[in-house]
């Protein structure tokens, strides 16, 4: 070192911009002075004392740089950097050791900050099977997943991305069976990242998407560990972000949100059915309000006659036409989901069952709405999560489906479905048709499709998406 410790301390002090976090320590020795930096929010004290201060100060033989090193290692994790590093080691929470007797400066890792114990995620309770969940701490994401895959084939590379807050980005994947094609295309496009800070995975995801500006969900998510091993070991790349327990994963197709984590850890003819049901489900989700408005504003001499009588006797004497009356309620019900979201728990609860039933109660009696088109509009909102992961895309379409449905009637519902199809039809990011494996029919992929089969009569990876030598059977 050019400077002496001092100087070089209050120089680090300086570009740190006195913050209060930032410490150093001085240790005075026969051959000279040892300085030692660190950020207290980042580090913890006890561990500095216990594993790197009073070995140092305990030693009774010639100090070296080796020496020191030797001593640390014995407590603590240790590795040599040069100084343009010193920064981000000191950012990382390490502290950092140097001395005006020898070279170069020794980082030791005691990192120590407050950390989410994994639980059950709430966006995918289960009712059996694996209960962890990722948390907001990138160690304890890849050590959930090396605990299930035993492998030295499973692979972690690192990336940093953001100019202000260097936040780690993991590709993770098993060699063999992920396409390395896959895997060159994703480090390229998180490579040419430039963004100042990265807070939550969703910050990179739409520089992954071949089209960042489509409605349609493009790249795959979850908290749950045992889902992303799944999918590594079908040959997928998982990414992980630092400081989000939101895990993507890498090719994605539509089906993947067709199917539930429950699905594997239950009799397989039973999932069929569910799988079904949530098919319909978004379907009714979709299309019904759009659909209900068609028929009563166009087509409604194909409604039965007592159901005709019904919704006649009901929007009798309404303020609202049949289309400002479905806006309405949907505006009503989506106030309501997002009050729930927003208030504590215990509140939210409350607010949603008190809103629907009072407000729609009350709107109905008041003659500003009518029962069919709060039963219909209800419907669609229940129905939507049916498919939780395709929410913002559904409520988009809802209201799609309703202008669609109140101004051309059933053919404005059905060219706007053939279009949304023919659309997803042309999706293709990483090799992988977004309606696969219906279109194109892969007939060995429909073994975990709509229906689901033995995992007993799965023998090989899927082929809707490119896989590595080993998993090209």
């Amino acid at each position: 070192m050019e400077n002496n410790v001092e100087k070089y301390i209050e120089n680090l002090k300086s570009q740190f911009h006195q913050n209060s976090d930032f410490a150093s320590r001085l240790f005075v020795c026969q051959k000279g002075k040892i300085g030692f930096v660190f950020l207290k929010s980042m580090s913890d004290p006890i561990l500095f004392s216990q594993c790197i201060y009073l070995p140092i100060q305990s030693f009774d033989g010639q100090i070296t740089k080796q020496n020191l090193i030797d001593k640390i290692l014995k407590n603590s994790g240790v590795e040599t950097v040069q100084e343009e590093k010193v920064f981000a080691e000191i950012l990382d929470g390490k502290v950092i050791v140097f001395s005006d007797f020898f070279e170069g400066f020794i980082s030791v890792d005691i990192t120590k900050y407050p950390t989410r114990t994994p639980s059950e995620p709430p966006t995918s309770p289960v009712i059996q099977g694996p209960r962890e969940g990722f948390v907001e701490d990138f160690k304890t994401n890849i050590t959930l997943l090396r605990r299930r895959i035993h492998s030295k084939d499973l692979v972690f590379k690192m990336m940093t991305v953001g100019s202000h807050t260097k936040t780690k980005v993991i590709l993770s994947y098993i060699d063999g069976v992920a396409d390395s094609g896959v895997i060159k295309e994703l480090e390229e496009k998180i490579g040419k990242i430039k963004i100042n800070g990265v807070v939550d995975s969703y910050y990179i995801l739409s520089y992954l998407e071949k089209r960042p500006n489509s409605l349609f969900k493009q790249i795959g998510n979850s908290e749950k560990p045992d889902v992303v091993v799944s999918k590594m070991l079908e040959g997928k790349v998982a990414i992980i972000v630092d400081n989000s327990p939101i895990v993507l994963t890498v090719p994605f197709i539509l089906m993947e949100d067709m199917q539930s984590s429950n699905d594997y850890y239950t009799n397989h003819h039973y999932s069929s059915v569910v799988r079904f049901i949530r098919m319909c489900g978004l379907l009714i989700a979709i299309v019904a309000p759009g659909f209900y408005l068609a028929l009563q504003l166009f087509h409604y001499n194909i409604l039965p006659l007592n159901f005709l009588i019904t919704i006649a006797d009901t929007t009798q004497g309404l303020p609202f036409t049949p289309f400002l009356e479905i806006l309405f309620i949907f505006l009503l019900f989506q106030i309501l989901y997002e009050v729930s979201l927003r208030l504590p728990s215990y509140l939210g609860l409350a607010t949603s069952v008190v809103g629907a039933l009072i407000l729609g109660d009350t709107g109905v009696k008041a003659g500003l709405i009518s029962p069919p088109g709060v039963i219909i509009t209800a419907l669609a909102k229940i129905a939507l999560y049916t498919v939780p992961e395709q929410q913002s895309q559904i409520t988009v379409l809802q209201i799609v489906f309703i202008i669609l449905g109140g101004s051309l009637g059933v053919l404005g519902i059905v060219t706007g479905f053939v279009y949304v199809v023919n659309y997803l039809n042309t999706l293709d990011d990483y090799k992988t048709p977004y309606l696969a494996p219906y279109a194109p029919r892969v007939k060995e992929d429909l073994k975990d499709a709509l229906l689901k089969s033995s995992i007993t009569e799965k023998h090989s990876l899927p082929k809707s998406f490119p896989t590595g030598k080993r998993g090209a059977k």
